[in-house]
């Protein structure tokens, strides 16, 4: 749905599902330390189904999911993407276009996924504060041209867990960008449609149809 840039599209794609499996595990464990954590699960899954997962993309999708889901602030993300048009929705169509727009989130990650390597993320020193309910994880990502792309990953803190909610490569945020396009759209066509579009995009392409 977005349209940021194809190069940040791909580092969205690649580095931000690899990161946003943050969750704080415990108060001894910094954001940074998880964000490290939860990389080397994916990585692991990766390593050990990487061939079934090309050719299969319902299980990417569902390997994609059995991280995401439990770590990535769903509900908060969905909210700020909906913004005003949330007010006058109902119940209904809020939960189907939070469902609808995080299964279109991991299908744009997993699509880039396969291609990561962990020998292109690099790790910058973490600057949180003591006390912040939102704290942002800085990294690179160095391209096979050589090139270093700054990833920001923002998380938020409730109750004493720390989700992830929104990823900015190059300064591009993709909550900012999903919701100026969901924004368009909704004027233009109205909820009801968008709602359709993206849940027929969803299940077409875990038929292995786009």
């Amino acid at each position: 749905m977005t349209r940021v840039p194809a190069i940040a599209l791909r580092l969205l794609c690649t580095a931000a599902l690899l990161l946003s499996a943050v969750q704080l595990r415990g108060a001894e464990e910094s954001p940074q330390r998880v964000v490290e954590s939860a990389s080397e699960e994916i990585l692991k899954i990766l390593d050990e189904r990487r061939e079934e997962l090309e050719a299969d993309p319902a299980a990417l999708y569902a390997a994609v999911d059995s991280v995401l889901l439990p770590r990535f602030d769903l509900v908060y993300a969905g909210r700020v993407v909906l913004g005003k048009h949330g007010r006058d929705a109902s119940p209904e169509q809020r939960r189907r276009f939070i469902d609808a727009f995080y299964r279109s989130l991991v299908r744009t990650y997993a699509s880039g996924l396969l291609e990561f390597k962990a020998e292109n993320l690099r790790m910058l020193p973490y600057r949180g504060e003591e006390g912040a309910t939102k704290t942002r994880v800085r990294t690179e990502v160095i391209l096979d041209d050589g090139r270093v792309i700054p990833v920001d990953y923002t998380l938020r803190n409730r109750d004493g867990v720390w989700k992830v909610y929104d990823v900015a490569v190059e300064g591009i945020s993709y909550l900012t960008n999903y919701r100026k396009e969901v924004d368009s759209l909704v004027r233009a066509e109205g909820l009801d449609a968008v709602i359709v579009d993206l849940e027929t995009r969803n299940e077409n392409a875990t038929q292995g149809d786009g």
